[in-house]
Order: C-alpha cells, then structure tokens, then sequence
C-alpha cells in the first residue's frame, strides 16, 4: 500500500493547511484535463481522501486489526452494521419491514456486505463517468467496472451485487476540492475577478461551465461589487433527474494598475457633482 504522506510530499506531522496546499498543487499539475497522468492524479485524490480527514488520518496512521486490504470493511452477523438498516432502507426505496427483501434474505444466508470508498473529482461526478474498482478481500482480488451515478453528492453511497461472488459491495463516493468550483447542494458556486471600472460601466466576459460551455455574461452598468450572477441550469446534474442546479458567480472587484486619466476625470467630476 502506498504511503499517503509520501504521495503528497508532506511529513508525518504535517498540518491540515500544509496538507491542503500541497494537494491542491498536485491536484493542479497531475488532473487530467491538463494532461496530467489519472492513476498519479486518483493516488493524490486518495491520500488527500484520507489525510484530510481528522478521524481516517488517525485510523491510517494507527490502524486497527479489522477489516481486509483496499479499503473494506466486513460485516457479519446478518452483514449489516448497526445503524446501517435505516440509510439501506432509504436507498432501496423507504420500505418498512424488518429489513425486508434483500437485506432480509442476507440474514438468513449470512451473505457479507463490503464497504469501500471511491474518491473521485468533481467532474467525474457531473459526467458520471465510469470508474475501475480494484478490490481485495481475505480470499481474492477483483476488478470491476462501476458507472458513477451522475449528480452523486459527497458521500453519497450506492449497492453494488455480482461484482463479489455471494456478497454485496457498497461504495462511498467522496468528491475532492475543485479549483474553480464549489459545490453547495446542486449549485455551483465560483469567484469572477472583475475591475471596478467595469462594473461601473458595464461589461461582458467569457464563462466557461463545469460541462466545458462557453457562455457569455452580461454584468449591467452600476453593479455593486460581490452581487451574484445566476446562470440557471448550468450547476451539478440533479441525482436521478433531467435537471440541474444553478451555477452562480460571485463578482469579485479589483482596480486596475493602469487607468485612463479621462476616465479617472470623468469620475471625480460625478463625485463633485454629488457633493454639490
């Protein structure tokens, strides 16, 4: 197993700043949408996954006697962990029952059910982009191909069958830090750098989506500095739906180095202007 600190060039005593700042240079020189090579770039993603994490970075720096290598977990006596049922239950639709159906049927067999986690980006969960799980338990390896679910949220969990002979797999999916976009629910949130001239006077500029879309965006005269600007439908993919979330753009102003002095003069005579 790879060692996390060394994969993301930090020591053992490593803060969470330092942490975060060294994944956010790797993340940016390895992606692959820069050209980056995707098995270094998921190796960071999972160091980060777990060193980032109060309670995973201590399991990883002190692990206990449980559990299989790659990431598992198993669970006997009946194969669900307590507390589990009711999420189960939400997932396969909210019956009631005492734990009916599948999950009935694993106690009585006895079947075990696994847990994994899948770090992936936040592009990965807009496209919904498959994924190659590769799996160790006590007995053997497996690789499987998985569909990740489109809008999945940070967290978000689903019920994998016939990828283990005889068991049941669920994957945890946790989203990394994006350069550019936050996520809030189903909308996406991003800075925009803009000159206060412009916001003055009005202006246009190029916003490339999440998706990769090009749009153009209308900032009106007189806009104060930090409005948000809404781009309906342009967020994250709304899970099991044909919808999206928003994307919304915070104008962040700046002044410029260089100013035209006519502008410069046009703008202290409107101040005089509203003193008198």
């Amino acid at each position: 197993m790879s060692d996390h600190y060394q994969t993301l060039g930090v020591a053992k005593t490593a803060t969470p700043d330092e942490i975060k700042k060294s994944y956010r240079k790797l993340a940016s020189q390895y992606h692959p949408d820069k050209g980056g090579d995707t098995a270094t770039f998921q190796k960071i993603q999972a160091a980060y996954e777990t060193l980032s994490d109060p309670n995973k970075r201590q399991q990883y720096d002190s692990p206990q006697p449980q559990g299989f290598p790659g990431g598992f977990n198993h669970f006997t006596q009946g194969g669900i962990p307590p507390g589990f049922e009711d999420i189960f239950s939400q997932m396969m639709g909210g019956r009631n029952g005492p734990f009916n159906d599948i999950f009935g049927q694993q106690r009585h067999n006895q079947q075990p059910v696994y847990r994994t986690t899948v770090a992936i980006t936040l592009d990965q969960a807009y496209r919904g982009d498959e994924y190659i799980l590769r799996l160790q338990t006590n007995k053997d390896s497996h690789i499987a191909q998985i569909q990740i679910p489109k809008g999945i949220p940070d967290g978000g969990q689903i019920r994998l069958d016939n990828i283990i002979p005889n068991a049941s797999l669920v994957a945890e999916f946790r989203i990394q830090p994006h350069l550019k976009f936050t996520r809030q629910n189903n909308d996406l949130y991003c800075n925009q750098p803009i000159s206060v001239l412009d916001l003055i006077t009005g202006t246009k500029f190029e916003f490339t989506t999440l998706s990769g879309k090009i749009l153009e965006v209308n900032v009106p005269p007189k806009t104060q500095p930090h409005m948000q600007l809404k781009i309906g439908k342009e967020g994250m993919p709304i899970l099991n739906t044909n919808t999206h979330g928003d994307q919304i753009i915070l104008l962040k102003p700046f002044v410029p180095d260089i100013i035209d002095e006519q502008i410069v003069s046009s703008i202290l005579q409107s101040k005089a202007k509203i003193k008198t």
